[in-house]
């Protein structure tokens, strides 16, 4: 057969909702409500920690960076599926889509290891409150949040130089939303089963170790917490680290899934993982700054009452 590479078709066509065009209109209107959303409240979050010097903290710094990194990911993938949903031209560049599975798994990675090294620092302000400060000072998190981002890219190369080894047949049709690792590697006409193997080996380093960590580190918070005479703490404990807890249960949600997206396809498992991943791509990542800011609602009203404060005497 012929092997499908840049200098020979060049193209992919993204199948995506294509057997239900019915539905590719709402689908459009709902995703890009929620592309406006996540794009709103990341860049709400990030302006907020960089504006107010009282958010200058360990926590915002880490949100901050979660935030940008939403931001990056979505972007990485729901403007091109919006092209493909609005019109009848459903195709993206063989460059095109070796750099989107590229970002897509990169920053899909990086995000479980920012939730994790987050889930450290709640661990040390309410577990280590009187060492906070010494653990978590701010070339330590800063390098933290590199260190997460290295291992993202670093194990999006591995897999991004797999797929541009492996032979693709001439049937370049793929079923899927977006170009992702599993997609690609059923239209090869050689065996996967190495590749494949190695794709679950480090998707349960990278998403149950996290969850392992995350586990742990709230396991310890939540038996501390339990401790305390005082229910004013204790309530404090639960209402400042509440919304983060609530992102990591969207993220626990999200593992099971993932596993059965890298089970052996059938045709309803290929549809169910189109669904799965649209929720992770929009859902979490649009719903994080609204659970951030409803969690603390009282501390933005405050922020934004001393920014609208600051231009109204600047002026």
């Amino acid at each position: 057969m012929e092997k499908l590479n840049a200098s020979s078709e060049g193209y992919f066509i993204l199948l995506g909702f294509s057997k239900w065009p019915q539905l590719e209109v709402i689908l459009f209107a709902v995703i890009l409500i929620f592309y406006l959303m996540t794009l709103i409240g990341n860049l709400f979050i990030i302006m907020l920690s960089y504006l107010d010097s009282c958010l200058h903290t360990p926590m915002y710094f880490f949100l901050s960076k979660l935030s940008f990194l939403d931001l990056c990911y979505t972007t990485s993938s729901i403007p091109q599926l919006l092209v493909n949903l609005w019109g009848p031209e459903k195709t993206i560049s063989y460059a095109g889509c070796i750099v989107q599975l590229y970002f897509v798994l990169a920053l899909g990675t990086t995000d479980c290891d920012l939730l994790m090294v987050m889930s450290y620092d709640r661990y040390a302000a309410v577990c280590k409150p009187l060492h906070y400060t010494v653990l978590m000072y701010p070339r330590l998190c800063q390098s933290l949040a590199l260190a997460s981002w290295i291992s993202g890219f670093t194990n999006s190369a591995l897999h991004s130089l797999f797929i541009l080894w492996v032979p693709l047949c001439e049937h370049y049709q793929v079923d899927h939303l977006f170009c992702e690792v599993p997609a690609l590697l059923k239209l090869s006409c050689v065996d996967t089963h190495i590749n494949e193997l190695t794709l679950k080996f480090t998707t349960s380093i990278f998403a149950l170790i996290p969850l392992f960590l995350i586990l742990t580190s709230y396991g310890v918070i939540a038996r501390a917490a339990l401790k305390m005479q005082s229910i004013t703490k204790l309530q404090k404990v639960f209402g400042t680290y509440g919304s983060h807890l609530m992102v990591v249960s969207m993220f626990f949600f999200f593992i099971p899934a993932l596993f059965i997206y890298l089970q052996p396809s059938t045709e309803n498992s290929q549809e169910q993982g189109k669904f799965i991943a649209l929720f992770y791509t929009i859902v979490t990542p649009s719903l994080n700054p609204l659970i951030y800011t409803l969690r603390n609602k009282d501390e933005v009203k405050r922020i934004l009452n001393n920014l609208v404060r600051s231009i109204f005497s600047s002026k």
